[in-house]
């Protein structure tokens, strides 16, 4: 057995990594240490902690570390980890996607240009990354329509130009009409519109305007006038600012009750060529620096193409070691700065503002929702956990029942549960919802670290008043009828919730957007508990009538099915039908038809 109290005396004074695992072995923390020993002995001691820390520590079971031989090499594992294991309680990116970037192959005699979410380390140069997808591909476009450089990914000499020479939207480098050198021009214009350098490209392109028309090449001039045009008008759409860094990410951070919200824009060519954001449900507790720190460390992990600055809104403690962690990766210097005055703080305060409004954004209803239910209800607390449940059977048989969860306005379909009713035989609903609820709370009480978690601040019966009794029932049995809250769900003739009702029959009326978000939970449980019944109604009839059959086993079973779809369909078939199936003799064909 592992005792932590032993194992902390044995902790080195050394740099490293420690990893918290649960009683299940799973890692839910990793971080890094100075000393080993000062910073694990701190989740152990009896001082200040926040509710993360205080839920982190009940949970572990025992623990492990990696000595290293500098804080630098800490971070490195740190990171590591982390995106590998991705820790319960780490500050962990919610979304693996990644985003679109735009990709000219400069090692290529005459350099492609397309869109590529994997960046390589291939000498070819990357811009974006573009969060709006759509803004790359018009961007590329753009690029397409007025610049004549190829547009096919394999490159090779032809008998002949293609289409795109003709209608002169390709130089046709593989018929070797244009030099190597003159492409590059091109492809130098492209990049200097990529790094936001519209004034110095439209420079050369005036220029070489000029040249044309006094060359009287009037054709080439007018498609030169009508390409500074168009680089004015898409230079005009990106956001200006008075910036004068060219090469820098802005991270704000904003919190509120129910969520925090992380905003990134990309800088580069002293405008704001995109932003993008992280949204995160269960840090709320954590100060914003550690949110900050722990956010640089995964988002930029792996990352080839880096900013030379990260503004942030304040100093944080690892701030030197992620500068030279960042640096190393880049081969040049990245620095993390928190301005204290003029544009640079300007532009920080800018991105917190569009973290605030977007989370406002996201937030708003939901908080609209759990406070209206608070008052209308007049519970004690927001009702951050909401629990329903549903019965589903066909007179009485296979009876099971869904549960569905929603997590401060938000439905988790991860913790959606499914049921087979035990107790109760013949179609008595009541009873079988009083049998659920019952085992659904004794989990929480038996296990309150278990895959149910915590239990609910509200339960919504799908029913009316004997459904809200047999819940108070179950609860009862624990002594929580008077500490959880418990109301039906009141349909009308469409069978759709238009009202709350208490155990005394008082009915709450509900705005269009509870409304709503009602109806969304009472579908989702329904749905869950009517497609579980549907699955086991289909097995039973499959095994009943399939398994019982001597010759067929599960791989013939699985082929009829896949062939024919049904059961039904199966039996319909004809002798010559089903012989035509791998594996199905003219023998089982007629054990099947007359089953």
């Amino acid at each position: 057995m592992f005792d932590i109290e032993a194992e902390i005396k044995k902790l080195p004074h050394r740099p490293g990594v420690y990893i918290m695992r649960n009683k299940n072995d799973e890692i839910i923390y990793v971080g890094k240490a100075i000393s080993l020993k000062n910073r694990v002995t701190q989740y152990f001691r009896k001082t200040n902690k926040t509710q993360r820390i205080k839920n982190m520590v009940s949970l572990i079971d025992h623990f492990e570390y990696i000595v290293c031989d500098n804080e630098a090499e800490a971070l490195i594992l740190e990171c590591n980890l982390i995106k590998e294991n991705r820790p319960k309680f780490n500050v962990l990116l919610k979304d693996d996607k990644t985003y679109p970037y735009i990709r000219i192959g400069m090692k290529e005699e005459y350099p492609s240009i397309f869109i590529t979410r994997k960046i390589q380390n291939d000498g070819a140069k990357y811009f974006g990354p573009y969060a709006n997808p759509g803004a790359a591909r018009e961007m590329l476009n753009f690029i397409k329509e007025k610049f004549q450089i190829r547009q096919c990914k394999t490159f090779k000499s032809n008998d002949r130009a293609c289409l795109n020479y003709h209608i002169k939207k390709c130089l046709a480098p593989c018929m070797r009409y244009v030099s190597r050198d003159e492409y590059m021009v091109q492809i130098n214009q492209i990049i200097m519109l990529l790094e936001g350098k519209t004034s110095k490209i439209i420079k050369e392109l005036e220029e070489e305007m000029k040249q044309a028309s006094e060359k009287l090449d009037f054709e080439k001039a007018a498609n030169l006038r009508d390409r500074i045009s168009a680089i004015e008008r898409i230079s005009a759409k990106q956001k200006v600012s008075n910036i004068s860094e060219n090469n820098i990410d802005v991270i704000g951070i904003y919190k509120n009750e129910l969520s925090v919200c992380i905003e990134i824009f990309f800088v580069r060519g002293s405008k704001m060529i995109d932003r993008e954001h992280y949204f995160y449900d269960d840090l709320k507790d954590m100060e914003q620096k550690e949110i900050i720190s722990g956010f640089i460390k995964q988002y930029y992990i792996g990352k080839l193409e880096l900013p030379n600055k990260i503004m942030i809104q304040e100093e944080i403690e690892d701030k030197e070691l992620l500068e030279e962690w960042l640096s190393n990766s880049a081969k040049r210097k990245v620095e993390i700065k928190a301005p204290q005055k003029g544009e640079k703080l300007r532009f920080v305060e800018m991105a917190e503002n569009n973290a605030k409004i977007t989370l406002e954004n996201k937030s708003k209803d939901k908080f609209e929702i759990l406070n209206e239910l608070k008052e209308i209800l007049n519970l004690e607390k927001l009702p951050h956990k909401i629990e329903t449940f549903d019965i589903s059977n066909i007179s009485g048989t296979h009876i099971v029942a869904g549960m569905c969860v929603a997590i401060d306005g938000v439905i988790k379909r991860n913790m959606t549960r499914r049921f087979r009713i035990k107790t109760v035989f013949g179609q008595d609903d009541p009873r079988c919802t009083e049998e659920v609820v019952t085992r659904r709370i004794k989990h929480s009480i038996e296990n309150p670290k278990g895959g149910f978690g915590t239990l609910p601040d509200l339960i919504l019966a799908d029913g009316g008043i004997t459904q809200i009794k047999a819940i108070k029932k179950a609860l009862k049995v624990y002594e929580l009828d008077k500490i959880i809250p418990v109301y039906g769900m009141v349909k009308d003739d469409k069978h759709s919730t238009r009202a709350l009702v208490n155990e005394n029959k008082k009915e709450y009326e509900i705005s269009e957007n509870l409304f709503f978000f009602i109806t969304n939970l009472q579908n989702e449980v329904h749905n869950t508990a009517v497609e579980y019944h549907r699955k086991l109604r289909e097995q039973a009839m499959t095994k009943s009538e399939l398994d019982d059959i001597e010759g067929i086993g599960k791989a013939k079973r699985e082929t009829l099915l896949k062939e024919f779809g049904t059961i039904e369909k199966i039996k319909s078939a004809s002798i010559e039908e089903l012989t035509k199936i791998k594996g199905i003799t003219k023998d089982l064909a007629d054990k099947i038809k007359n089953m």
